[in-house]
């Protein structure tokens, strides 16, 4: 009768150990019982890594976890109730959220109360309960630091994620918290548990490399959620190494290995392919969307400045020959002072955003002349979303901004004196500059070009709607 050698039940308790049985004396009986089983098929004749092979296909990859799990749950009262726990939160919380994106669509009452609900649900009862899950299941203090990574960033995910959704503040930076710990935390962690594991030195590559190429994605996100030059580029080098190198490599090693070709490992090909590629097809698609919508909104306001400019420059051009020309004469300087004024700082914003610090670009490709004035072509714009040239000119404090507001001061003085009423004081209200720039509690925002610029387009349209008022007014008289 053939017996397992002391080196062949060693490669079997190592198997086990590894498979982190942490309840007292099963990992034993589990090991005893698979050498049974392997001696029984040696007597019909395999050899040792036959019938070890043909037994572990008999028990499957979790069917060890599944034991422990299943003895667990009929001895251990604590960890059966958490499990309840665990799993009973996961389907309400991931319901909530799920009614919640449809009653968020549909524009239904009661979507901001089940994402704060569903939200909650899985950041504090799911992930707790599934963490102490995790250690009643493996005991491990090798993995501690891994669980509580992972916990962190899953947490802080979905905090980021209800806050955005609810546009409350800090939203932000919740979701940069949770980037940042996954990429330096989890994955690293993860990486160094899994690597001992592997005896293959190619799955070892493949995994060092998935890990770099995840790093670099969420590096991407975190320039994303910042505004920070160089997020498009992150991005498509992770999903590039990832989808062109990591999974075919991957997908090419596991198909060699003729006990892994089976049914869940095509469907996990077939659906990671299926869901993550068209995932960063409309990931992408959405970002040109959100880009767009600035361009178009913009391109609306500076519709907007023609027609209204048009306009002014009409009945000042029907009023050359009347008594009020030279007050309209003088009404129209003082509001083309006031647009150049702005003109340069758009022009010297654009510029400092299109170049490198210290050097501001040329931007005549980006600034069309036109007959009523300069024109931003905001397509052609690379540094759209920086929030540099904001800082520099229109922040609260800055040398620019006070400028700009001594001049909106002085020219609505010169317009209320000039056309007094209360049609005209209704209107100057429109050249309140805290309507359209943000105050001094919201100095340490992060506010882009495009922002920028949209609140001149804003001030500019209220000055010719202001200008076109006392124009009027004065022709009327």
């Amino acid at each position: 009768m053939p017996d397992l050698t002391i080196q062949n039940i060693e490669l079997i308790t190592r198997d086990v150990r590894m498979q982190e049985i942490s309840f007292s004396h099963l990992a034993d009986e589990l090991i005893d019982h698979i050498c049974c089983d392997v001696e029984h098929e040696m007597r019909g004749g395999l050899s040792f890594n036959e019938a070890y092979r043909k037994v572990n296909g008999k028990i499957g990859g979790r069917r060890l976890k599944e034991i422990q799990e299943e003895t667990l749950y009929a001895v251990d009262t604590k960890y059966r109730k958490m499990k309840s726990t665990m799993k009973f939160s996961g389907v309400c919380g991931t319901i909530l959220l799920g009614f919640a994106a449809l009653f968020k669509i549909m524009h239904w009452p009661g979507a901001g109360i089940m994402i704060m609900l569903g939200g909650m649900i899985l950041a504090f009862v799911f992930m707790p309960s599934a963490m102490v899950v995790l250690w009643k299941e493996t005991r491990s203090k090798k993995r501690i630091f891994l669980y509580i990574s992972a916990f962190v960033s899953a947490m802080l995910f979905i905090l980021g994620i209800m806050f955005k959704v609810q546009h409350w503040p800090g939203a932000g930076v919740i979701l940069l918290l949770s980037c940042i710990c996954c990429a330096f935390c989890y994955i690293p962690v993860l990486l160094f548990s899994k690597l001992p594991q592997e005896e293959s030195r190619s799955k070892k590559a493949v995994y060092i490399t998935g890990a770099i190429g995840l790093i670099f994605y969420i590096a991407g996100l975190i320039f994303k959620i910042q505004h920070l030059p160089g997020a498009g580029i992150l991005m498509m080098v992770s999903l590039g190494t990832l989808f062109l190198v990591v999974f075919p490599w991957y997908t090419v090693i596991t198909w060699k290995e003729e006990s892994n070709i089976k049914a869940g490992f095509l469907f996990l090909v077939i659906g990671s392919l299926a869901i993550v590629a068209p995932s960063s097809l409309i990931n992408m698609n959405l970002q040109k969307n959100y880009e767009t919508g600035f361009y178009r909104n913009l391109e609306q306001q500076q519709a907007v400045y023609r027609c209204l400019f048009s306009e002014n420059q009409s009945i000042i051009k029907n009023n050359k020959d009347t008594v009020a020309a030279p007050v309209i004469d003088q009404i129209a300087h003082k509001t083309d002072e006031l647009l150049m004024f702005i003109n340069d700082i758009e022009k010297r914003m654009i510029a400092e955003s299109e170049g490198v610090p210290g050097v501001p670009a040329d931007v005549s490709q980006q600034i069309n002349m036109t007959k009523t004035g300069p024109e931003i072509q905001f397509s052609l714009l690379k540094s759209a979303f920086t929030p540099v040239p904001f800082n520099d000119f229109l922040k609260t404090g800055s040398l620019s901004r006070k400028e700009f507001e001594e001049r909106i001061k002085g020219y609505s003085a010169f317009i209320a004196a000039l056309a007094p009423g209360g049609e005209t004081a209704e209107r100057l209200r429109l050249l309140d500059t805290s309507i359209c720039f943000p105050g001094p509690e919201a100095e340490e925002k992060r506010i882009s070009l495009m922002s920028a610029l949209h609140m001149t387009a804003l001030i500019k349209n209220s000055i010719l709607t202001v200008e076109s008022g006392a124009l009027k007014t004065v022709a009327n008289r």
